[in-house]
């Protein structure tokens, strides 16, 4: 069984994001989304962990964050957060998939 460390990986980093931005700003949505959006990534890649085919979840959090960061960027067209966020999330989108399709393939 492989482990999805690059989606645990992400999963930190969304939940260090929302911390920063509440500990820089004060912005409680931040704490909020940056943990609750970490939480489901994380249990995304602990799904993909136990079963490869199994992305529902990971992918769900990869379309709404990049929907969310990608309305911010367009908006604000600042990089930082919302344009590296969106960035960083299609890649683990992208990642996911290729994922899915390369371990579907294998025979267990």
């Amino acid at each position: 069984m492989a482990i999805d460390w690059i989606g645990f990986a992400y999963a930190a980093l969304l939940a260090v994001g929302g911390v920063v931005g509440y500990t820089r700003k004060g912005s409680k949505i931040s704490l909020a989304a940056g943990l609750t959006l970490g939480s489901v990534a994380g249990y995304g890649a602990y799904c993909v962990t136990r079963d490869p085919r199994n992305v529902k979840i990971s992918l769900f959090s990869a379309f709404l964050l990049t929907i969310i960061m990608g309305m911010r960027f367009k908006r604000s067209k600042k990089l930082m957060p919302a344009g590296l966020v969106a960035c960083l999330r299609r890649i683990h989108l992208i990642w996911t998939d290729f994922l899915s399709t390369e371990r579907s393939a294998i025979k267990y």
